[in-house]
């Protein structure tokens, strides 16, 4: 598979629970709770680790905060109180 794909670095389980955890999981929202449950880690410190590669999530997280606080339908709802 690797060959085919042109990818020279050796592949392990280790680089697949790796990118299931950061591409597959963290980059796509999910909690660092849930990530580690799937990954079977017993303290959520191990998944933490995985957690801090993933920084490009924090500007999509602020995005999505600013998009629910400042939203025309949140503005009406203020208005209305």
């Amino acid at each position: 598979m690797a060959d085919i794909c042109g990818i020279t670095k050796p592949l392990t389980t280790h680089i697949a629970r790796h990118t299931f955890a950061t591409t597959v999981l963290l980059t796509n929202g999910v909690s660092l709770e849930a990530t580690s449950k799937m990954l079977g880690h017993k303290s959520i410190k191990t998944t933490q680790i995985y957690g801090k590669i993933v920084e490009s999530r924090v500007g999509a997280e602020m995005d999505q905060l600013s998009e629910k606080l400042f939203s025309p339908k949140n503005e009406d709802t203020k208005k209305a109180q």
